[in-house]
């Protein structure tokens, strides 16, 4: 693999950094940051085969302040530019996000590249997600992922730490648009190594994504959820990471969340510990601490059939101490949720160890340890099962079936 090293003085701005990503973008290769505190004043961008490499928590990549940059009115879906009221600031190269009152943080929030600017209009690299209503306050602003990529395979990030700066920022980034690292439509990805914290937004999130492996990360500190695999992202594995201190929750199975394992992770002091929703099957969480989170510690969404969460299992986890401000107890399940299986467990701490809403059914606990919880379990008659469902479950077991709703391209050429 070909591998560029930078010096501090070559490293000295995001422009810099990104120049050098782009020069690996035909051949792949490493790019090597040495030991530094650089504050970013845009994105940083992977490319397919290109890993980008710090020394570990000496290597520090800060967001810069976010602005914001009112429209001067309504602009429609599709086009590559918009109208701002003043543009004095920006500069080409530049990543922004771009949203109004009613589409910010989902998916008709943009994200985007400056690539010119012209009498307070500045263009895009692409068109904006949706129309932005002049009565809404549509804004441009400097919020954007601290590291991402889109359309990739075989990009990894590693050894290096990420800060937020979330006090330097008005704004937020939406969690289907970004999150301090950020991926989507990609696949074969790792993560590695990796510290962030205090980000306005999500610590981690990809979405349409399939085959990506996050080991040794923490994610902590942000006003949205840790770690955040979401929209259909299939087949990843989450191995020895934490999510700590987050505004949500400290993971979050986001829809159709599938073939996913969780293993030896740690998610405490969040309002949720992990939370498991819409179409979100087939995962496998195990040997995990979730302990001392606001509400549940792991909490099975609402979702009425076809879209309820099935075929899970969660084993060999401590869920402890949590719903300490909110929530029915350590473990809860809602909605239409079937085919859950609870093994080897250790559950304490007040209020009741698993509480299931009377429409869940077929939910099979085994062996698990309850200490000083009241009751230990709530349920109705159809609640619990007394044989244990079969199903594939976790990371490496899907078939190729599985990946048909991802989107078609030279990614994904099922």
């Amino acid at each position: 693999m070909k591998e560029t090293k930078l010096s501090q003085k070559q490293a000295g701005s995001a422009a810099a950094i990104q120049r050098a990503l782009d020069e690996l973008a035909t051949t792949g290769g490493r790019l090597v940051l040495p030991e530094m505190d650089l504050e970013l004043d845009r994105s940083l961008r992977l490319h397919s085969g290109v890993e980008l490499v710090g020394q570990g928590p000496t290597t520090v990549l800060r967001k810069g302040p976010g602005r914001v940059y009112p429209l001067s009115g309504y602009h429609n879906y599709g086009m590559a530019d918009v109208p701002l009221v003043d543009a004095s600031g920006l500069e080409v190269g530049m990543t922004v996000s771009i949203h109004d009152n009613r589409t910010h943080g989902g998916f008709y929030e943009t994200f985007a590249t400056i690539t010119w600017i012209e009498d307070n209009w500045v263009g895009l690299d692409h068109g904006i997600e949706a129309d932005y209503s002049g009565s809404e306050q549509p804004c441009l602003t400097t919020v954007y992922p601290l590291v991402w990529g889109n359309y990739v395979r075989g990009a990894a990030l590693r050894d290096l730490h990420l800060e937020g700066n979330r006090a330097a920022n008005a704004k937020g980034m939406g969690g289907c648009r970004g999150a301090a690292v950020y991926f989507g439509n990609s696949r074969d990805l790792e993560i590695t190594g990796v510290s962030e914290r205090d980000y306005f937004g999500e610590g981690l999130g990809f979405q349409m994504c399939r085959d990506v492996r996050v080991l040794h990360c923490r994610f902590d500190e942000n006003t949205g959820n840790g770690l955040h695999p979401g929209a259909g992202s299939t087949n990843a594995l989450l191995e020895d990471c934490v999510g700590e201190g987050n505004g949500r929750s400290g993971f979050f199975f986001c829809v159709r969340a599938n073939h996913i394992t969780v293993r030896r992770g740690t998610f405490r002091g969040n309002q949720l510990g992990i939370s498991i929703g819409t179409r979100d099957c087939y995962n496998l969480v195990e040997d995990c601490q979730v302990e001392a989170n606001r509400g549940a510690g792991v909490l099975v969404r609402q979702g009425p059939h076809p879209v309820e969460v099935h075929s899970c299992l969660i084993r060999g986890c401590r869920i402890e101490g949590n719903a300490l401000q909110e929530g029915q107890g350590q473990v809860e399940i809602w909605g239409e949720a079937h085919d859950l299986i609870f093994a080897d467990n250790r559950i304490g701490g007040g209020k009741a160890g698993v509480w299931v809403h009377e429409s869940a059914r077929g939910i099979y606990l085994d062996n698990n340890h309850f200490d000083l919880c009241h009751p230990e379990v709530v349920a109705g008659p159809l609640g619990l099962s007394y044989s244990m469902p079969q199903f594939e479950h976790g990371y490496g077991t899907a078939g190729e079936s599985a990946f048909r709703h991802l989107e078609r391209t030279s990614l994904f050429p099922h």
